[in-house]
C-alpha cells in the first residue's frame, strides 16, 4: 500500500479545509489556505490527525490491530494474508512489501492501467475458484487504503453479536424490567420471573400477543441480560453489588504512619471456652495502618462488640505492647529492625516492651455498624484529636485492606488452633466444639504474639516501600522507614483520657443522685448539683455521665471542677464482677412488688445470689453461662488495678482454667443497655429448671439450703477457688489493655 508524500507544494485535507505545505522546516509544516490563513503544525500531529488526507494520494496507513488479528480463526486469517497480496500486486506489480524481480506481465503499471490490473487480477481469482469480479477487487483495494489488512478480514468472523441474540425485543425488556423491579426483593426462583414477564407483556400487549420462549431458551436470556448487572442472585449479592462504587476502584494510598488508620470487627473463627464447659464464639476487632500494614491494636470480646470495645482499640494504639512471661526475646522491639534506641531518646515508655508500632491516627475508616458511628466512639475520636471517616454502607472495596487483613489473620493464626470452626457452618467439623480448650484470655495473649511474630515480622508482597519498590517488606520494616521521615511523637494516656473514651449519657442530677438502667448511683460530690441545671443548653442543662457497660458498679460525672467518679449505691452487695448485661438479665426476673429503691436492691440481693451459685457449680446451664459470659467481659476491661508488665499471667496449658471467657450477643436499646439476653440458643440439663431465677421471683432466698453444698470444696470448684487465691490468675485486670494510672504516673 503506498504511503502519502507530503513535500513543498503539496495540497492536503486538515481539520476541515484544503491546504497547500508552504514551508517544511525539521518536524514542522507551514501550512497556507488559498484565502491566505497560515498555520504552522508539527508534521507527527499532522499525519496522525484523523482529518488529514493528501489530495491525490492516499492517506497514511494505519498499524493493523495485531492482536485482534491473532484471535481470528487460522483460514480467516490466512484469507485476509492472500488478499493482502493479491491487493499489493495490483497497485504495485509485487506481491511482496519487498518488491523483488520483475512484476508479471498482466500487472505491470508500466504497461498495464490500473483497470486492466483490476481487471486480470478478478479473472485470475475466479479461475481459482475464489468468487470475486472486478468490483470485489476494487472494493477490497478501498478497504485496504483505509484499515490496512484489517479492511481485508470478513466482516462475517468479526461481526459484534447480540448478548441475547435473536430473542424478541419486547421480551428482553420485560425481563429487564422484571428485574429491575425485584432488586429490592426477597430471592425468588427464574419460575417466578418467567411468570411475572409473562404477566407484563400480556399487559401491555394483550393475551398471546407475545409469546415466551420455552424455559431454557428464557433461563439463558435472563443471564445474558443480568449477569454482571447486579440483577440476578440472592439479595444479599444484589445489595452488596448496587452498594459498590462506580468503578474504576482507585486503591486506598497512604505515605506515613497514621494517616489512615482502618477499624473493623469480624468474628474470629475459633470457640473459646467457659469454666462450666461451654464454648463459644469470640469477636475480633482490629485496627490496621494502611502505610505499614501494621496491626496496631487487637481486641477479643465475647461476640457483641460494644462502642467500649472500639474506643479501646484507640487506646491500645497509643500504648506499647508489653513483653509477656515466656515469650522470646526476639519479639522485643531492641531486637526488631525498627530504630529501638532513638525511639526509646523520645518515649520512655518504649523501653523493653514488644515489637509492634506505636502508632497515633489521623483519620479512622469506620463502616456504617452501630459501634463505630456511636456517639461515645465519634466523641472519643474527637477528645484525641482523630477524624472518623465512615464508608458507604456494605461497601467492601472501601476498606478492602483490613478485610484482606482478617483473611489473613484465619489463615494463618485461627485453623491452626483447636475449635477452629472455619466461616460458616458448611465449613465446621463435627469436633469443633470438643477440640476447643482455649480460654478468651489465652486467646488474646496467643493473638498478640501472633500478630508481633506472624504479622509485623513477615513480608507483605503488597507492601512495597516508595525507594525500592522491587523489594518486599514487613509492617515493621515499613514503619522503621516511614517513622524516620515522618517522625514519632508520643501520645500518653492519663486516667481523665481512658474516662472520655467511654460511653457516653445525658443525665439529671436528682435528689437521689444519677439514676439509669434501673441503677441509682450516689456520692456526696453531687450535693452542690442536685436538682441544677448544667451549663449543657443543647443538652436540655443534663450532665455528662461516662460508664462501662462491663462494669456498672460506678460511673464518671463531669463536673465543673472534673471528673467525679460516683459509685453504684448497691455496690457492695454484688461481690463478684457482672456486666449491665447480666444486671439486665436478672431485673426481667425479679418481680417488682415494692418501689423502685426496694425494687433496686432485691435485684442486687438476687445479682449476688445468682453470681455466687453459679461460681459454685450450681444453678442451671442457663445462670451458669450468664455468670461465665458476665465475667469473662467484665474482667477483660476492669481499669481498677495497677497492672504492670511483671503482672501478666503466665501461659497456662490447653485446657487449664483461665478467667470465665464466654460469648453473647446483645443487642442495645437505644440508651446503649442490653434488650436481649440471647441465651435461648442455650439448652438446660434435661429435666432441670432455672431454680435459682425461679426462686428469685418468688421472692425467697435462693443461697438458703446450700450453705453445706458450698462449704467444702469440691473436685469441680476447688480449681476456680485456688485460682481465686492466686493473685492476677484470671482475676480483674489480668488482661487488661493498658493502666491509667500508671500511664499518669509515667508522665
Amino acid at each position: 500500500m503506498t504511503q502519502a508524500v507530503v513535500e513543498v507544494g503539496a495540497r492536503l485535507r486538515y481539520d476541515g479545509r484544503v491546504w497547500t505545505v508552504g514551508v517544511l522546516e525539521g518536524a514542522r509544516a507551514t501550512l497556507v489556505t488559498d484565502e491566505g490563513a497560515v498555520a504552522v503544525v508539527l508534521l507527527p500531529y499532522l499525519l496522525s490527525n484523523p482529518s488529514f488526507e493528501a489530495e491525490g494520494g492516499p492517506t497514511p496507513g494505519r498499524v493493523p490491530p495485531f492482536g485482534l488479528l491473532e484471535t481470528l480463526p487460522v483460514e480467516v486469517r490466512e484469507r485476509a494474508l492472500a488478499w493482502q497480496r493479491h491487493v499489493r500486486e495490483v497497485e504495485t506489480g509485487f506481491p511482496e512489501a519487498a518488491g523483488q524481480g520483475r512484476p508479471r506481465e498482466q500487472f505491470d503499471p508500466a504497461t498495464q492501467s490500473l483497470a486492466q490490473r483490476e481487471q486480470a487480477k478478478a479473472e485470475e481469482l475466479a479461475a481459482a475458484g475464489w468468487s470475486a469480479s472486478v468490483a470485489t477487487v476494487r472494493r477490497m483495494r478501498a478497504r485496504y487504503r483505509s484499515e490496512g489488512l484489517w479492511g481485508l478480514v470478513d466482516g462475517r468472523a468479526v461481526r459484534e453479536r447480540s448478548a441475547v441474540g435473536r430473542a424478541d425485543e419486547r421480551v428482553v425488556a420485560a425481563v429487564r424490567k422484571v428485574l429491575e423491579g425485584q432488586r429490592e426483593r426477597s430471592t425468588g426462583t427464574l419460575v417466578r420471573l418467567r411468570r411475572q414477564a409473562g404477566w407484563l407483556l400480556e399487559e401491555k400487549y394483550g393475551v398471546g400477543v407475545v409469546a415466551l420462549p420455552p424455559a431454557s431458551t428464557f433461563n439463558r436470556l435472563v443471564h445474558a441480560v443480568a449477569d454482571g448487572q447486579g440483577l440476578l442472585g440472592t439479595a444479599a449479592q444484589r445489595r452488596w453489588h448496587a452498594s459498590r462504587p462506580a468503578p474504576p476502584f482507585t486503591p486506598t494510598v497512604a505515605l506515613r504512619p497514621g494517616e489512615l488508620v482502618m477499624l473493623d470487627s469480624t468474628p474470629l473463627d475459633v470457640l473459646a471456652v467457659l469454666d462450666d464447659g461451654v464454648a463459644g464464639r469470640v469477636e475480633l476487632s482490629i485496627a490496621l495502618d494502611v502505610a505499614t500494614r501494621s496491626i496496631c491494636a487487637a481486641v477479643l470480646r465475647p461476640v457483641g462488640t460494644r462502642s467500649v470495645d472500639a474506643a479501646m482499640l484507640l487506646a491500645q494504639m497509643v500504648v506499647p505492647a508489653a513483653m509477656r512471661p515466656g515469650w522470646d526475646a526476639a519479639l522485643s522491639m531492641q531486637r526488631s529492625v525498627i530504630p529501638y534506641e532513638r525511639l526509646v531518646a523520645l518515649d520512655a515508655r518504649l523501653e523493653g516492651v514488644a515489637a509492634r508500632p506505636v502508632i497515633m491516627p489521623e483519620t479512622v475508616v469506620v463502616d456504617q455498624g452501630r459501634v463505630y458511628v456511636s456517639a461515645s466512639f465519634v466523641s472519643a475520636c474527637e477528645s484525641l484529636g482523630v477524624s472518623v471517616q465512615p464508608v458507604p454502607p456494605a461497601n467492601g472495596p472501601a476498606k478492602g485492606n483490613v478485610e484482606r487483613t482478617f483473611r489473613a489473620i484465619a489463615d494463618g493464626f485461627s485453623q491452626y488452633l483447636p475449635g477452629h470452626t472455619g466461616s460458616d457452618v458448611s465449613q465446621r467439623g463435627t469436633a469443633a466444639q470438643g477440640d476447643a480448650c482455649w480460654s478468651l484470655a489465652q486467646l488474646q495473649e496467643l493473638l498478640d504474639e501472633w500478630v508481633i511474630c506472624g504479622w509485623q515480622e513477615r513480608r507483605h508482597e503488597a507492601l512495597r516501600h516508595p525507594m525500592m519498590p522491587q523489594v518486599a517488606v514487613s509492617p515493621n520494616e515499613m514503619w522503621a522507614a516511614l517513622v524516620a521521615v515522618a517522625g514519632y511523637v508520643p501520645v500518653p494516656l492519663s486516667a481523665d483520657d481512658y474516662v472520655e473514651l467511654l460511653p457516653v449519657r445525658w443525665q439529671v442530677i436528682n435528689d437521689y443522685g444519677v439514676r439509669f438502667g434501673y441503677r441509682t448511683y450516689d456520692h456526696p460530690g453531687l450535693n452542690l448539683h442536685r436538682r441544677r441545671r448544667s451549663a449543657r443548653a443543647d443538652k436540655n442543662g443534663r450532665w455528662e455521665v461516662h460508664h462501662n457497660p462491663y462494669d456498672p458498679n460506678r460511673v464518671w460525672v463531669r463536673l465543673p471542677e472534673g471528673w467525679l467518679e460516683v459509685p453504684w449505691v448497691h455496690a457492695e452487695a454484688v461481690r463478684r464482677p457482672f456486666t449491665a448485661f447480666t444486671f439486665d438479665h436478672v431485673r426481667r426476673t425479679v418481680e417488682r412488688r415494692e418501689g423502685r429503691e426496694e425494687h433496686e436492691a432485691a435485684i442486687a440481693q438476687a445479682l449476688d445470689a445468682l453470681l455466687w451459685r453459679a461460681s459454685q457449680g450450681l444453678g442451671s446451664r442457663r445462670e451458669r453461662t450468664v455468670a461465665a459470659r458476665a465475667q469473662a467481659a467484665a474482667q477483660m476491661t476492669d481499669p481498677s488495678p495497677v497492672t504492670t508488665p511483671q503482672q501478666w499471667p503466665a501461659p497456662l496449658a490447653p485446657g487449664a482454667s483461665f478467667g470465665l471467657p464466654g460469648s453473647f450477643t446483645a443487642p442495645l436499646d437505644a440508651d446503649g443497655w442490653d434488650i436481649d439476653d440471647s441465651l435461648d440458643d442455650i439448652d438446660d440439663d434435661p429435666g432441670g429448671e432455672d431454680y435459682l431465677l425461679a426462686a428469685l421471683a418468688d421472692g425467697q432466698d435462693a443461697t438458703a439450703g446450700h450453705a453445706d453444698e458450698a462449704s467444702e470444696p469440691t473436685a469441680a470448684t476447688a480449681g476456680d477457688q485456688a485460682a481465686e487465691q492466686t493473685p492476677d490468675a484470671g482475676g480483674a485486670g489480668g488482661m487488661r489493655i493498658y493502666d491509667p494510672y500508671q500511664e499518669a504516673q509515667a508522665w
